[in-house]
């Protein structure tokens, strides 16, 4: 876990943003620059990620060069 800090590395940005908690909870989810949806938890960004196209998504999440996770925690999907 990155402590709050966006996992992005290198100079190509990650294709999927998982942003930083609503403040009453879940992440919005952007896929290529649109949005996705709002997930409440790692199955809802799975399943936004398979509806885009990506059926292997679950092995993706703690990928860098694919997900970028914006602001609190990894994995976590509360208003902290």
């Amino acid at each position: 876990m990155n402590g709050g800090q966006s996992q992005s590395r290198g100079k190509e940005a990650a294709p999927i943003v998982v942003h930083r908690a609503t403040g009453r909870g879940g992440r919005r989810v952007s896929i290529r620059g649109q949005v996705a949806g709002l997930a409440h938890s790692d199955a809802d960004l799975v399943e936004f990620l398979r509806r885009a196209g990506l059926p292997d998504a679950g092995e993706l999440l703690d990928d860098p060069r694919w997900v970028e996770w914006q602001g609190g925690r990894v994995h976590a999907y509360g208003a902290d």
